[in-house]
């Protein structure tokens, strides 16, 4: 790539351009039969991404905060019912939980993996909650209301630490729901089973989003809900087309929440490139450790614990100077983006729940120095090699980064 080229934060547009046959097949298809919604192509798709995933069942639907939602209620959760999660995510999470009736309480990110930590989950159950006599449930302090269920978020292409999570879930009694909408492929080793497990197929359920930017993306909006309950997968499935078990038998009230067979078909296209694309991820993360190393002292990039294989949805570094490092970079052509730069309890949209700055210090100050620098496949070593260097000319300028 020239110089003066500029090197955007993802490029959506290559990857289209080389299955664009590929694609308009899909929608030739569609065209010619008329099945636009629902049917073998769904079918189809759902099958192989439940395969992809190592998961029993998979349910397609119309975004990943329908896949959250419906696996909350089909799951269980009833209104009034408290949902642990971290403050470190995209609002999704909270709204899905919101639309399905709960109350969203947060427990603190591990400060290198940006996930949820386990300790202060435990500690949250010890410190946080108390246990109803009656029931023997835990119900939140801050609530009033039962935890029943916990939302580990796997962040940045790298899921979170599940072994101990899920344990604390058999202690508790919690139903576990894997927000998995930036984790398409990620892998986690579980030192309870001896085995690699891979994102979705570890929770009661877990959801994932194919808007156009994520690993496996559509070409508009798509989710799914993977799990290995064939009834929780039922219910999902009635969930998102308004309750039907059958044509107009409508057993429940359910949503408009169907995944069109357009979008099946070119998630089930892409689907054969994903493993090849996320390995291509994989190879630029090592590249910017690489290229990263001589800073050490100065620049922290993500860390990879020996239990998982991220997949790089973004490759986050941290600086106290984000804001002009990212100016920074702008002027010299580098797209980069802030992956969240509010956390969720600090949100006006909540500003009447009654959390305040310093509740989640860890996710606090990680929101004000993450930066999302290039990545996506096919991002060669020279355009890294120039990102590098120009965080290094930042760098020189201050001290520390």
């Amino acid at each position: 790539m020239k110089t003066h080229e500029s090197i955007p934060l993802v490029d959506l547009v290559t990857p289209h351009q080389e299955l664009e046959e590929e694609l308009v097949a899909v929608f030739r298809a569609a065209l010619k039969t008329a099945r636009f919604v629902g049917g073998p192509v769904v079918e189809a798709f759902e099958r192989e991404f439940a395969a992809f995933c190592h998961a029993e069942h998979c349910v397609g639907v119309g975004n990943g905060t329908d896949a959250l939602r419906f696996a909350l209620i089909a799951a269980g959760i009833k209104p009034g019912d408290t949902v642990v999660t971290v403050p470190n995510t995209f609002i999704a999470t909270t709204e899905a939980i919101s639309q399905a009736g709960g109350r969203s309480d947060f427990v603190d990110i591990d400060k290198r993996t940006y996930t949820m930590d386990p300790a202060k989950l435990r500690a949250y159950f010890e410190s946080d909650c108390t246990r109803e006599l009656r029931t023997g449930r835990m119900v939140s302090k801050r609530t009033g209301s039962p935890v029943t269920a916990v939302i580990p978020v796997h962040l940045y292409g790298q899921m979170a630490d599940m072994d101990p999570i899920l344990e604390l879930a058999e202690q508790y009694d919690l139903v576990v729901i894997e927000d998995a909408c930036q984790a398409h492929g990620a892998e986690y080793f579980s030192k309870r089973e001896n085995r690699w497990r891979r994102a979705g197929s570890m929770g009661q359920a877990a959801a994932f989003s194919f808007y156009p930017g994520k690993n496996l993306g559509a070409c508009g909006e798509a989710g799914a809900v993977t799990t290995n309950d064939q009834a929780l997968a039922r219910k999902v499935g009635r969930l998102r087309d308004h309750g039907q078990s059958q044509k107009y038998c409508h057993d429940v009230e359910g949503y408009n929440g169907r995944i069109d067979a357009i979008q099946a078909g070119i998630l089930s296209v892409k689907l054969q490139h994903v493993t090849r694309w996320n390995e291509q991820r994989r190879q630029s993360g090592r590249v910017y450790d690489e290229l990263f190393a001589p800073m050490a002292a100065n620049v922290m990039v993500p860390y990879c614990p020996s239990w998982s294989k991220p997949v790089y949805h973004v490759y986050v570094i941290r600086t106290p100077y984000r804001d002009e490092l990212q100016k920074h970079l702008s002027g010299v052509g580098i797209g980069t983006g802030i992956h969240y730069p509010i956390p969720i309890h600090l949100q006006a949209a909540y500003a009447g729940v009654g959390w305040k700055r310093g509740g989640f210090p860890v996710s606090e100050e990680t929101a004000d120095e993450i930066l999302s620098l290039p990545m996506y496949p096919g991002l060669c070593i020279e355009e890294q090699r120039r990102v590098v260097e120009a965080v290094a000319e930042f760098a020189s300028s201050r001290s520390p980064i």
